[in-house]
């Protein structure tokens, strides 16, 4: 069987939050607001507002920063003391998969609201789950996807564009490892509908990718000007929309396996989601012996918009080889997504792999330098 999944809705545009209440009045009457501290003051303004004239009421509480099970816990609490019928979700990924769980824990629908577009996160049935220290756990498949999804271009645009190109970082492994789990005919990451790759999910994946190279620049520019451009919204879209049914309905890799390795090292927990993805990507190109065409095609793009190559680009400038053999092991475990590579992969072939990247990464800044 074959199968894809998307959010209930997906409203994207400048302005979307102020009109919250109008979109979700179907959801719920008492509405559970997870903020991180940086834009709970925005989410008050513009949720109160949208209410104003309804019978519908916000709770508000603080997001603690990482979406481990101590944090849903917590979270869930709140929600059932207050008796709050929707969750709602307002920050970045961490913050958006503990949402997730939590209408998930409390039964209750979930609207997403993106502050940033650094990851895939918004649209998925999925909640990575971490330790209360931000190293990598488990992945936790939920039932369905998120009711609503609101991406306010307005707010994103505000953010610093950093987490815009992680976000391209992000997305730019959606077609790599949808083509990776296309040619070894693997299972996608549709949990709650299990089945194999459409062809409209990797063709949303190409459409990711093909995005990216067109828009990319351009957008980095937008957002480091804070302006709201089409190249802007395009970009957005990719690295949330393509991106995340890509990756859900497309599959995983080993790009997200080299991701969830590199956690285990505190030097990475300051790096974003998709800085650690995107040196992934280049990892899994060299484990699949991928052209040196492709591999510099890669690093030419994250030399344009600003995504790592080299290890201490990611925090990890003296790292040790004993170090990379404990990412080496973790991206491999049973059960990690770099099994649905089209050959078997062993953690020797990741350390080298990782290895290999970082050579190639040295000698490309050295001729760019």
């Amino acid at each position: 069987m074959k199968s894809i999944l998307f959010p209930g809705k997906f409203l994207l545009g400048k302005g979307v939050l102020d009109s919250f209440g109008e979109y979700t009045k179907s959801l719920g009457k008492k509405f559970q607001i997870i903020a991180s501290k940086s834009v709970m003051e925005t989410a008050k303004s513009k949720i109160n507002q949208s209410f104003e004239g309804t019978d519908m009421l916000a709770e508000y509480v603080l997001f603690g920063g990482e979406c481990s099970h101590n944090e849903i816990k917590r979270l869930a609490e709140a929600g059932r003391e207050k008796g709050c019928d929707c969750v709602v979700g307002v920050g970045g990924g961490k913050l958006l998969d503990a949402a997730k769980a939590v209408a998930h824990e409390l039964k209750t629908p979930v609207v997403i609201v993106p502050t940033i577009a650094s990851t895939d996160a918004p649209t998925s049935a999925l909640s990575v789950i971490y330790t209360d220290d931000g190293v990598f756990q488990e992945y936790f498949w939920l039932p369905k996807n998120p009711d609503i999804v609101m991406v306010d271009t307005e707010i994103i645009c505000n953010a610093p564009s950093r987490f815009l190109v992680a976000g391209m970082g992000d997305a730019f492994a959606t077609y790599f490892e949808a083509r990776a789990v296309r040619n070894s005919n693997s299972s996608t990451c549709t949990v709650s509908a299990p089945g194999k790759q459409t062809i409209t999910a990797f063709a949303l994946a190409e459409l990711c990718y093909r995005t990216l190279l067109e828009d990319g620049l351009k957008a980095k520019f937008s957002a480091e000007s804070g302006a709201i451009t089409p190249a802007l919204e395009n970009i957005i879209e990719a690295n949330i929309l393509l991106s995340g049914i890509g990756f859900e309905s497309g599959g995983l890799a080993a790009s997200h396996s080299i991701h969830n390795g590199l956690t285990v090292l505190p030097q990475t927990h300051d790096i974003q989601h998709g800085e650690k993805v995107a040196f992934g990507v280049l990892t899994q190109a060299v484990l699949e012996n991928a052209s040196m065409d492709e591999i510099i095609a890669m690093a030419d793009f994250y030399e344009s918009v600003g995504l790592p190559v080299t290890l201490e680009e990611i925090g990890l400038a003296n790292v040790t080889d004993e170090e990379l053999r404990k990412v080496a092991d973790a991206a491999t475990v049973p059960g990690e997504t770099i099994h649905n590579e089209p050959f078997v992969v062993t953690s020797d072939m990741v350390l080298d792999a990782i290895k290999t990247t970082d050579a190639i990464g040295k000698a490309y800044n050295a001729v760019r330098t």
